[in-house]
């Protein structure tokens, strides 16, 4: 059961937030009479694909359109818009401890540049391939971070979420947990958590490794144990661990991530592995998948493709050929400004402008096409595409 300092603390961040729902306001759901939120079902019942009686609505760290990301602000303002779930993104402390950052170098999404105390750790590192400068997470201890704000990563297309630069600390898990189940006790509904692992083949190179602690997590805090979980990952391995442990985490559900086709999984590329993403959606691929994960989620692109006029041109069938290999799927991340729309959605307001017709319109072009849950950036727009 939350505290009353949980319930203190979820009041006070909805406040910050400018929620404008009141507590208590989540409707029940139309169909089953299940509470909102809760598993739909989700997952598999006696080993046979149970889809959800509506898609999952899946809020892309936290509302990230209006608040800056993984902020128990940006939680807040999605719960109170709807969101069946919410999305920290985990990567490690120096002292190891899981804190919410889609990714692990800083730079961009918090106010490390101001602290002089910090300038020595401005660094060069390689992770997944990848070679960035930056400040990153693992060179900090928690106690340390605390001392950050969190600032919004796309300032320029988003002037409200930008507004509350400075204003909100980071958070860990722990914190998250604690705050959605005080949330989820206020509002008398439940409501989901999907995590995503960040790099974990790199964070296991460097002694840090998340899947452990997050399994720590996972038996330590009472609500995890009975809400909807689904834990994602771009990677193979850590979501074929977790399955071996399902036993000991009956709500959990696994979500293995699709990036661009022609890329591979970091684990595969380190362990010399010459299979792509590409490869993952075969029938074949699509069939492995299945024996470890619940849901298969890549990004929209992949499910409808665009054409040489940047419209949408005919699904690609990858729902239809999950749903036959026993998935379901999810897909990634619905956006409301301009730029991120597929031209038939776009208005004349110009590439940074919001559009919010346009999005619930782009939503409803791919829900049509079967799926079992989405994430946006704006859970509003997206229960508004949903339900309405």
């Amino acid at each position: 059961m939350p505290t009353p300092s949980d319930t203190a603390l979820s009041r006070r961040s909805l406040l910050a937030a400018g929620a404008a729902l009141p507590l208590g306001s989540g409707k029940p759901r139309r169909g089953r009479a299940v509470p909102v939120g809760t598993a739909v079902p989700m997952g598999r019942a006696s080993g046979a694909l149970v889809r959800p009686a509506r898609p999952l609505l899946l809020a892309h760290r936290g509302c990230s359109a209006l608040r800056p990301e993984h902020t128990l602000a940006a939680y807040a303002r999605a719960i109170a818009d709807g969101a069946d779930f919410i999305e920290p993104d985990l990567v490690a402390t120096r002292d190891g401890v899981l804190i919410a950052r889609h990714e692990n170098n800083i730079a961009e999404t918090t106010d490390v540049a101001d602290h002089p105390a910090f300038a020595t750790r401005r660094t060069t590192r390689t992770i997944d391939g990848v070679t960035q400068e930056g400040w990153f997470t693992e060179d900090f201890t928690l106690a340390e971070l605390r001392r950050l704000r969190a600032r919004e990563r796309l300032a320029g297309m988003r002037p409200e979420s930008h507004g509350f630069d400075n204003r909100f600390t980071l958070c860990t898990f722990a914190e998250i947990v604690a705050f959605v189940a005080a949330e989820a006790a206020a509002r008398g509904r439940t409501i989901g958590l999907i995590p995503e692992l960040k790099h974990p083949t790199y964070f296991a190179a460097i002694g840090l490794p998340l899947v452990p602690r997050l399994k720590a997590a996972l038996a330590e805090h009472a609500y995890l144990r009975r809400a909807p979980l689904i834990v994602q990952s771009f990677e193979v391995a850590p979501l074929e661990t977790l399955r071996r442990d399902a036993a000991s985490f009956p709500t959990m559900r696994l979500m293995q991530l699709i990036d661009d086709p022609s890329d591979s999984p970091a684990d595969w590329r380190a362990a010399g592995e010459r299979r792509t993403y590409a490869d993952m959606l075969t029938p074949a691929g699509l069939a492995a998948i299945a024996r470890y994960a619940d849901y298969v989620a890549p990004s929209t692109r992949v499910l409808i493709p665009l054409g040489a006029d940047d419209r949408l041109a005919q699904p690609s069938g990858l729902v239809e050929a999950a749903h036959a290999a026993g998935l379901l799927v999810g897909t990634w991340t619905f956006r409301p400004e301009n730029r991120y729309l597929a031209a038939d959605f776009r208005d004349s307001a110009g590439p940074a402008a919001r559009n919010e017709a346009g999005s619930i319109a782009e939503i409803r072009r791919y829900l049509a096409t079967g799926l079992d849950a989405f994430f946006t950036d704006d859970p509003a727009l997206g229960r508004r595409a949903r339900d309405g």
